[in-house]
């Protein structure tokens, strides 16, 4: 009986059962042979003799680099595999010598490119003097999956954390937000959500106005207004500003939008109130002509009680004094960023209380990161309305003198409007306020005899040419287009 017939004798009773249980009948084949007949089994058979040197039966699956197995045949297995895969050779080698049945363990190969080549191997003892048919497996398209798994997964546990933060600053702005905000399911027509400023404004119950009926929050007399506002959302997902009349006497003027979410379709409600008493002071809110002009006007507006403390402000103040919101404003002093400190802000406050109006008051306004601009101040009290409130304009001087005429520059002050200073501001604001025009009508003075050559300039001012710079930024010198030659 040749060696062929007995494969094929003892093949028939292990069908199912497995690489494993053929090992007991492969101990009496032939090295090669038995590679031979297990190369059907893996991408990757070779034979290794007791000493773990890999002899010349070496199969391969056409998937792996054609150099791959060059130089293997006579060279120890430990020497064609990764550091920390050595160990478990060794372990599977010692396996083989003392007759253990094998299993399958996960070593890597080095390639040429810098990649691991990992494949899942597992050793059968053939023949009597302990050789072993390796019989290995490619595991890079397992590894190529579990890589994408182990990417889907973080990517996904990425997007809910981004999920997480963006309810998280939803929740916060929902409950900081001044405005008073209902969502509104637009099926049913209960409130979904609402903000605490929403339920102090209808006066309820943060609980109880949420999963409430939204026509409750207002008066009856009202319902045919918010039957038709919920009508017009329906049919054309918007609604101009309706004034409505809450559960009370309060007036507000109600403005909504359409947004949809899980197939859902929901009203967001902006309500703002006619009046707002915020320390007794009264805050007008309505989205009129007036204080949209107001808003949009180029030079700074800010509303104050006779406290000093801001009540309102347009975009133009809140640029000047670097803040992103009026929020950030609203409440605090205005001597913050108004006035030189200790003088200027009492005397306005009191020039306007007591004459009712002041023009042109001079004075300076520093930003939240410590820029200071020269400004002009105008201002009205009114006094009819109950508290009393000031109104202030405010505009940029450095701007308006930088747009003048060069042919009629003049000093900022005359001497008569320093002196009309005097007790009013601090002698030290003064002097810093003289040397600065003097600094200024030097480096004009240079600048024309040099025809315009900063360089020359800063020469003949005996400073350095960023120094300059930096004075020609500060005066708004730079501004007026003159050419630049160095």
């Amino acid at each position: 009986m040749n060696q062929n017939q007995s494969i094929q004798k003892g093949s028939s009773p292990l069908a199912g059962q497995g690489i494993g249980a053929l090992s007991a009948h492969l101990e009496t084949l032939d090295p090669s042979v038995a590679a031979a007949v297990l190369s059907a089994s893996g991408d990757i058979v070779f034979t290794i003799n007791p000493e773990g040197i890999i002899t010349d039966g070496v199969f391969a699956s056409g998937d792996l680099p054609s150099d791959f197995f060059i130089g293997w045949p006579g060279k120890a297995l430990l020497d064609t595999v990764t550091l920390e895969s050595r160990v478990k050779v060794s372990e599977m080698l010692q396996d083989v010598a003392t007759g253990q049945p094998p299993r399958w363990r996960q070593i890597n190969h080095p390639l040429k490119a810098g990649e691991d080549l990992p494949v899942r191997y597992k050793f059968i003892r053939v023949g009597r003097d302990g050789h072993a048919v390796a019989v290995g497996r490619d595991m890079r398209a397992v590894a190529s999956m579990q890589q994408r798994l182990v990417s889907a997964e973080l990517s996904i546990e990425q997007e809910y954390a981004r999920l997480r933060h963006i309810e998280t600053r939803y929740r916060l702005l929902m409950q900081v937000a001044t405005e008073a905000l209902i969502v509104v399911d637009g099926r049913s027509g209960r409130v979904v959500e609402a903000n605490p400023a929403a339920a102090n404004l209808l006066n309820k119950q943060l609980r109880r106005l949420v999963g409430s009926a939204f026509t409750d929050a207002f008066s009856g007399a009202d319902l045919d207004k918010v039957t038709a506002m919920l009508a017009s959302l329906r049919s054309v997902g918007r609604v101009d500003d309706v004034a409505l009349t809450l559960g009370g006497e309060q007036q507000a003027v109600t403005s909504a939008t359409v947004f949809r979410e899980n197939n859902a379709v929901l009203y967001l409600f902006r309500l703002f109130p006619l009046a707002v008493g915020a320390r007794g002071v009264v805050v007008p809110k309505t989205q009129s002509q007036t204080l949209a002009a107001v808003q949009a006007m180029p030079d700074a507006f800010v509303l104050t009680d006779l406290d000093r403390r801001i009540i309102a402000t347009n975009a133009a103040f809140l640029e000047i004094v670097q803040l992103g919101s009026e929020e950030q404003a609203r409440g605090e002093p205005l001597d913050r960023w108004l006035g030189r400190v200790g003088v200027d802000t009492g005397l306005l406050y009191s020039s306007v209380i007591e004459h009712k109006i002041i023009r042109q008051f001079s004075t300076v306004l520093r930003g939240q990161f410590g820029t200071v601009e020269d400004v002009e101040v105008s201002g009205v009290a009114v006094k009819d309305s109950d508290p009393a409130v000031i109104g202030f304009t405010i505009r940029r001087v450095a701007r308006r003198v930088a747009t003048d005429d060069p042919g009629k520059r003049s000093l900022l002050r005359s001497v008569d409007e320093m002196t009309k200073l005097v007790g009013k501001v601090p002698l030290k604001d003064l002097v810093r306020e003289t040397t600065d025009i003097i600094e200024r009508l030097c480096i004009e003075a240079a600048l024309q005899l040099n025809d315009n050559n900063r360089a020359s300039s800063a020469d003949m001012l005996g400073l350095s040419r960023q120094s300059l710079y930096v004075k020609l930024h500060r005066h708004g010198i730079e501004e007026k287009g003159g050419s630049e030659k160095d």
